[in-house]
């Protein structure tokens, strides 16, 4: 049976390899490249004295991660495929840094919603879906890889009947001939009723049989499933940046944290706390390592690993946390980091050597405070670990300072790569913008002069930690519900009802909102999973079901987003909703 799934994936997988293709033919070697011109505005990125930008290409559509070729190629992954094809291959004939030559292609099967990792390796191109990782051969001199698509790792995730919220596969290979997959966690906490305010926590987590983790897998095997690898490391909710420290000999790893401590537990986390709250956990990961999840996170507020509530924390309680790791760095929570990578060129001041730079994609879910995340930073190391504190090295991808929605983001930073001069490859994943970022000052009298304006920068909202009472941006202007929407729905649908364009739908103009009242309180009562349409558009996130709120929390949530969303539709009563609570 398992045979059977391969070789019919294989066969749904032979039109192309599911990746956009962003190709810039370098005519020369990494010693004799002439960099191209910066763009006058460094592409709207703030970047240390020296640096600077070009765009590549703009509006390929939704762009994640990204590899280049020892030729300057350059491979960037699609979230999804779309209806011009799952990839595009693009190329700059005049020599300016800018792609000039644009192809769509390619299809694959199980292309989900997350597709993610793109890495070459030992001559592919390796590419993951939601539950599947690719690859396609490179063929010498030419722009395109073969067709031939081999499904080297299969998770057959559709046969089981659980969440998938953090499945997405990232990738990375070492110099022993190994991939590591990442197979990030079913549902935000390993709870018995999944973001339910109070739900208990399972114990021991069945989720972390399969999943909460990192695999081990042969890189040059076709056809591989989950139990063809070896589990190399586990408590580790969900990766999404990770990549291989040759200079170390070691995994690294950066954990995205848990949503929503504030929604579902209260009685021990403050609104603020909830923005904060948990630490992107970044991981140095050996062979066994435990980074905690679900029964601990980091605070790095307090400096330590604590229990969670779910398994008796209180938000102070640390009993057992001597026994998982600590991480190397504890980042505010909800940055998002998206994608790591050690930087081995030589073109950056020696500063940058070996050290790491992350991708923060940034936060959807600090309300009622500022986004936040939404830069790059680096990270310098030696000796396999942190040698000083992280720095801001490109900012300004979202275009504003106060990031109050995820959608006033003009970009966000998500794809990370070195080309073969050693330039930085940046991609977005608002419209599909990709930045090369080049050194042209002086490398010897390069020092912390050169750094001072993005030092400042971490003063900027998206970046600091907000002050409780004056970044509160709701403050002085709560009306009746929104205290409630703002705890119990906003970090889905966002504080303005926009949704966040992937898996939660909009509340603004939402047609299940302006509706029959019935509906929408049964939908509030019992939940949703499954797909849904608003406004044209399919998602396929989950509701969980808020039968706990009372009936006149109820109402004044739905009388909230019906009133002030632009709906002009009719306030929703107590009494509305005990009637159908009842027949429910």
């Amino acid at each position: 049976m398992k045979r059977q799934l391969f070789e019919r994936i294989s066969r749904m997988a032979t039109v192309g390899a599911g990746i956009i293709m962003v190709v810039l033919c370098c005519q020369c070697s990494s010693k004799e490249t002439v960099l191209p011109k910066g763009d006058p505005d460094n592409g709207k990125l703030a970047l240390p004295d020296g640096f600077e930008a070009v765009v590549v290409a703009d509006s390929i559509g939704r762009a994640r991660h990204l590899a280049v070729n020892e030729n300057g190629d350059i491979y960037v992954k699609l979230r999804a495929v779309t209806t011009a094809g799952g990839s595009v291959a693009l190329r700059d004939t005049t020599g300016d840094g800018k792609a000039d030559i644009i192809k769509y292609f390619g299809t694959y099967a199980d292309p989900g919603s997350y597709g993610t990792a793109m890495r070459i390796y030992n001559g592919y191109i390796y590419f993951s879906t939601t539950g599947i990782v690719y690859r396609n051969k490179l063929i010498p001199e030419q722009l395109l890889p073969d067709t031939t698509t081999e499904a080297i790792v299969i998770d057959d995730y559709r046969s089981r009947s659980y969440r998938t919220e953090h499945i997405t596969k990232a990738i990375t290979f070492d110099d022993k001939g190994h991939v590591y997959v990442g197979f990030g966690a079913p549902g935000d906490m390993c709870q018995v009723e999944n973001r339910v305010p109070g739900s208990p926590g399972k114990f021991p987590c069945p989720e972390l049989e399969l999943h909460g983790g990192i695999w081990q897998f042969d890189a040059n095997k076709p056809g591989q499933l989950q139990t063809d690898g070896k589990r190399y490391a586990t408590g580790i909710r969900s990766v999404v940046a990770m990549d291989w420290n040759f200079d170390d000999g070691n995994l690294f790893a950066l954990q995205h944290g848990r949503d929503d401590f504030f929604r579902t537990w209260p009685n021990f986390y403050s609104a603020y706390q909830s923005a904060l709250l948990p630490s992107e956990e970044f991981f140095r990961v050996t062979e066994g390592t435990n980074g905690g999840w679900p029964y601990y996170y980091y605070d790095q507020l307090q400096n330590k690993k604590v229990l969670n509530p779910e398994y008796g924390g209180d938000g102070k309680k640390d009993d057992g946390a001597d026994t998982v790791a600590m991480p190397l760095i504890g980042f505010p929570g909800h940055f998002a980091p998206n994608d790591l990578l050690f930087y081995k060129g030589d073109q950056f001041p020696a500063r940058y050597k070996n050290g790491a730079f992350i991708a923060f994609h940034g936060s959807t879910i600090r309300a009622p405070y500022p986004q936040a995340g939404y830069f790059v930073a680096f990270v310098p190391f030696s000796g396999g670990k942190p040698s000083g504190p992280w720095e801001v090295f490109a900012d300004g991808f979202a275009q504003l300072d106060t990031i109050e929605n995820v959608f006033d983001a003009k970009a966000r930073p998500m794809g990370l790569a070195m080309g073969p001069d050693g330039s930085l490859y940046i991609t977005e994943s608002v419209s599909g913008k990709i930045w090369r970022v080049m050194f042209k000052g002086d490398k010897q009298a390069f020092g912390e002069k050169a750094l001072a304006g993005m030092e400042q920068r971490k003063t900027r909202t998206n970046i600091k930690t907000p002050d409780e009472d004056k970044d509160n941006l709701l403050r002085g202007k709560q009306p009746a519900g929104a205290i409630a929407y703002t705890r119990y729905c906003a970090s889905c649908h966002l504080p303005q009802g926009q949704g966040d364009g992937n898996r939660f739908p909009p509340l603004f103009g939402s047609e299940w909102v302006g509706g029959s009242k019935t509906r929408l309180i049964e939908l509030v009562l019992k939940g949703m999973s499954g797909p849904i349409k608003v406004r044209g558009k399919s998602y396929d996130g989950v509701m969980p079901a808020h039968a706990f709120l009372s009936d006149e929390q109820v109402a004044e949530i739905l009388t909230y987003i019906r009133t002030r969303m632009n709906h002009g539709g009719t306030p929703v009563s107590a009494e509305e909703v005990q009637a159908v609570r009842s027949q429910l």
